[in-house]
């Protein structure tokens, strides 16, 4: 593919960020106040009709909606991939741990808290929640379910 000028190119990422010629035109273009509405609208169609142009509006289009195709949904399937993967490793444990825990942040099950006292100082996470405690629970019911897997009931 021929290459672009940089203000075709900037013309085309900003057509297709905004879905608009006379837009794109304006962002990509110097363009003056008094530049009539028709003179915008006419350079943007005849840069859209321009072939490296078009193409690479396309092309940018197939990347716009590749990335729309990450959603939570495939990110869950992946880390699911991964603990599934992690869980049938001997030493995998710990990275099975850490899928599940990226599942549940995804979630919104599992967040970071960043104030872990209130502002009259008493503890807003009682002890026996601590994250800590609460990794180890995982981690001890990762291993029952291993070993479950594996045939060895308790």
């Amino acid at each position: 593919m021929p290459e672009l000028t940089a203000k075709q190119e900037a013309f085309a990422v900003a057509y297709v960020e905004t879905g608009n010629g006379s837009k794109a035109y304006r962002q990509s273009h110097d363009v003056g106040a008094d530049t009539k509405p028709e003179t915008v609208w006419s350079n943007a169609s005849r840069l859209l009709a321009d072939s490296k142009v078009s193409a690479r509006v396309k092309e940018l289009q197939a990347e716009a909606r590749a990335l729309l195709m990450v959603s939570v949904g495939t990110l869950t399937e992946e880390l699911e991939e991964a603990r599934l993967k992690a869980m049938a490793d001997d030493k995998g444990a710990s990275a099975a741990v850490s899928a599940t825990m990226g599942k549940a942040k995804l979630h919104g099950l599992l967040v970071d808290k960043a104030e872990l006292t209130g502002k009259d100082g008493k503890d807003l996470m009682p002890a026996d929640h601590s994250p800590r405690k609460l990794a180890k629970a995982v981690a001890l019911i990762l291993a029952k379910g291993m070993k479950e897997v594996d045939g060895q009931r308790d």
